[in-house]
């Protein structure tokens, strides 16, 4: 396969980059103004209808989830403002931000402390809804307190819920399944943290690991559950449910950034960086806030060196035609929730219009940005949300986004958010040996 790919390779710089495994910026030469408007696999009133789906469950995640007693079952994270870690971006890494950096904290995310609590959580629901729909036991007008009771956990433990994950989202999908009363079992992939097996298996989780990557474990839970006729299968390679789940943040974020007294407009335009692994998360988010704000939301996605499937997929116009494997990159990094070599086409196809960019960033640069925010923020997120740094550490090239799209005489006025992804669960002995890590 790297002979098939040597034609990208000689005609395109980034994908020779990548392939050599050097940091790279890259540009989508395919994103067109409105396009957001244009997609069809997907429509702006499912966002709606995830939206209403996820008010409907907030009374039960309220009564089962003491978390949520302050948002009254709402699952959100706080956007803060983090200017001390602007100042540290500026200094050590010379990024030139002039305008605000923000930290939209799904790190802290109630019930699984990751951005896979949007996504993964709402597909549960969905899934949990239609079989009490179809049983006849819930109505859309009924209180979905009711679920709380034992009776829909008798009922709910008669079917399986089953996924393959890297670890994030299987903690959101095995918290959340489990809580209802399903039986669940979370393929997880070598790169899975061994913290986050034992969390999931404390919680009543069946936890099969595996010694492949998180492909693997997706296919081979993918089988597993088609031999079971009372077992669903969530497929974070192409489930709509998920990506919807996330794309509710978009106007969510506008409403916080409005709290705020922040304008998004021609004069003030955001952008935000996304860690991105197998898509679904940062392409959801994104359809999301394109949908809100429309040109004036620049959105980038950030992967490890070792594992830019993403990059790879929409640089070369092959999506999940291709594997990091096929360029001899191993796909191991230290930021296990980004670990996939393969992408979502769902995703790429979606996002290819829309999506302004992907930047790449080397394991041990994800440290040092770890401990930049936790010195100048007194916040703590995992390697793997670290990323979201990645393009404003690389000043050249996102400056050379913002020329092209002219709007380099309104950088003053711009947001930047990075996009911290997962963090707060991690226990205080790994988060030590974290913090240790990189240093000389």
């Amino acid at each position: 396969m790297r002979e098939e790919l040597q034609k990208y390779i000689d005609t395109i710089p980034a994908v020779r980059d990548v392939s050599q495994l050097k940091e790279t910026f890259w540009i989508n030469e395919k994103k067109i103004p409105n396009a957001e408007k244009e997609i069809t696999m997907l429509r702006p009133e499912q966002i709606e209808d995830a939206r209403k789906r996820l008010e409907r469950f907030a009374p039960y995640l309220e009564e089962v989830f003491p978390e949520l007693k302050e948002t009254h079952g709402i699952i959100e994270s706080q956007l803060r403002e983090i200017s001390g870690m602007k100042d540290f971006l500026n200094t050590a890494y010379g990024a030139g931000i002039e305008g605000r950096l923000m930290l939209k904290m799904d790190s802290h995310l109630p019930i699984s402390g990751s951005v896979k609590a949007r996504g993964g959580i709402y597909e549960v629901l969905k899934h949990a809804e239609d079989l009490a729909f179809e049983a006849g036991f819930l109505r859309e007008t009924d209180n979905y307190r009711v679920l709380a009771e034992p009776r829909f956990q008798e009922f709910f433990g008669k079917y399986t819920v089953q996924v393959g994950s890297t670890g994030n989202l299987g903690m959101s999908i095995g918290i959340m399944s489990a809580k209802l009363g399903f039986h669940v079992i979370v393929h997880m992939s070598a790169d899975a943290k061994e913290w986050k097996k034992e969390l999931l298996r404390n919680r009543g989780v069946e936890v099969i690991e595996y010694e492949d990557d998180y492909c693997a474990a997706v296919e081979q839970g993918r089988k597993n559950s088609e031999t079971d006729e009372m077992s669903y299968f969530v497929d974070d390679e192409n489930s709509r449910n998920l990506f919807l789940g996330y794309s509710v943040a978009g106007e969510r974020l506008q409403k916080q950034l409005e709290q705020q007294n922040i304008a998004v407009d021609s004069e003030h335009p955001l952008f935000v960086y996304i860690p991105c692994g197998i898509g679904g998360a940062p392409g959801g988010v994104t359809y999301g806030l394109k949908q809100v704000y429309g040109d004036n939301v620049h959105c980038f996605f950030t992967e490890p060196v070792h594992a830019c499937c993403m990059l790879l997929g929409m640089a070369t116009g092959l999506q999940d035609q291709v594997s990091v494997k096929d360029l001899g990159i191993d796909g191991r990094t230290d930021a296990d929730g980004l670990a996939v070599g393969r992408p979502s086409a769902f995703v790429g196809k979606v996002v290819e219009p829309v999506l302004s960019g992907i930047a790449t960033i080397e394991d041990k640069k994800l440290y040092d940005l770890m401990r930049g925010l936790l010195d100048r923020e007194d916040i703590f997120i995992e390697p793997s949300a670290c990323a979201s740094f990645a393009a404003l550490i690389r000043p050249k090239d996102l400056s050379g986004y913002v020329e092209k799209a002219g709007l380099a005489d309104k950088m003053k006025n711009a947001t930047h958010i990075a996009w911290a992804t997962g963090g707060n669960m991690v226990p205080e002995e790994t988060r030590k040996a974290y913090l240790s890590m990189g240093l000389a």
